[in-house]
């Protein structure tokens, strides 16, 4: 399947846009679609951008208060009752401070609750440490029964919405803060489950996770310019993982590398090496938040600091390339 790329993509003409903007607009479309979705916050209805849809049904959005534990179980309540609840808050409150009510009342009892963590990953900035939610791909795909997402742009965010809203299960959304560059168009593909080939390649797979393929595309680039030819693997739902995709790149370049804007212990990374492990034993690499905490300060110097610029990744791919032989079966 072909995946359109914006032809603005690292030009100075590149789209920029929250991924929780797609997301508002997702749920407002979503919402018009189907009268059972309903919306629950935790006072934060602005910075999530659930305000479009509780602007546009006013009956159907229930502001729950500083109060996460009891947004997720309410919602819980809601799903039994037949209706399509999304919850929003920033990530380091949900499910950072409501886990154990969204594995009890949610997975256990498999209530199709969706699970908005906003201001997750790197993109969070000047909030710093304390809201700077870094782990929550490790804590939600440990979950029984939970989809775990995390879209690459603001364009995927809006579609992955829409598509969770009709999956029939709980489901988690991982979403940016700040701007993030938009490389996928309107009629690239997205499907729960599925990754996608961006650029094709023989040396090494560039496999990442929702804002870090950008920063792969980039990096692939500068590969080329030096002659190592990356194939770049986008995997917008890191659970579950589309097997057949992900073996079958690593199959044909023998090397892969992994990136998010998380923290690498029980992340993405993780979940493609266990996959590798069982099936497809090979090299790999993992980029992302190694055993530390976030800090305020702005995004690029956040991603420099912590090595997962593009740049940076491209120098570091180009080095162990060099040191790492291509498993082949």
């Amino acid at each position: 399947m072909s995946y359109p790329l914006d032809p603005a993509l690292f030009s100075d003409d590149m789209k920029l846009d929250p991924t929780r903007a797609g997301f508002g607009r997702g749920l407002k479309a979503a919402g018009e679609a189907n009268e059972a979705i309903v919306a629950l916050c935790a006072d934060l209805t602005e910075s999530t951008q659930m305000h479009l849809f509780r602007d546009a049904f006013p009956k159907r959005f229930v502001e729950v208060g500083i109060a996460e534990q009891n947004l997720v179980t309410v919602a819980s309540g809601m799903a039994r009752a037949g209706k399509i609840p999304f919850t929003s808050s920033y990530a380091a409150f949900s499910p950072g401070r409501n886990w154990e009510q969204i594995r009890t009342t949610v997975t256990l009892n498999n209530q199709p609750v969706k699970i908005v963590g906003s201001h997750a990953g790197i993109y969070t900035g000047k909030d710093g440490a304390t809201h700077q939610m870094l782990e929550d791909i490790a804590l939600m795909r440990v979950l029984p029964r939970m989809v775990v997402v995390a879209p690459g742009d603001a364009i995927e965010a809006e579609k992955a919405t829409m598509a969770i809203a009709e999956n029939g299960q709980p489901s988690y959304i991982r979403l940016a803060r700040e701007k993030t560059p938009v490389f996928s168009m309107q009629e690239s593909p997205f499907e729960i489950g599925k990754a996608y080939i961006l650029k094709d390649g023989t040396d090494v797979s560039l496999m990442g996770t929702g804002t870090m393929t950008y920063q792969l595309l980039l990096a692939a680039k500068i590969l080329a310019e030096n002659g190592i030819n990356a194939e770049v693997v986008h995997v917008p739902t890191i659970k579950p993982l589309d097997e057949e995709t992900i073996l079958a790149s690593a199959k044909r370049t023998g090397r892969v590398i992994t990136a998010e804007e998380a923290q690498i212990a029980g992340g993405f990374g993780s979940a493609i090496a266990e996959l590798l492990s069982e099936k497809l034993p090979m090299p790999v690499k993992r980029f992302g938040v190694q055993d530390r905490f976030g800090e305020s300060g702005d995004p690029k110097e956040i991603f420099q600091s912590m090595g997962l610029t593009g740049e940076q990744i491209a120098e570091s791919v180009q080095v162990w390339c060099g040191e790492t032989h291509q498993y082949h079966q």
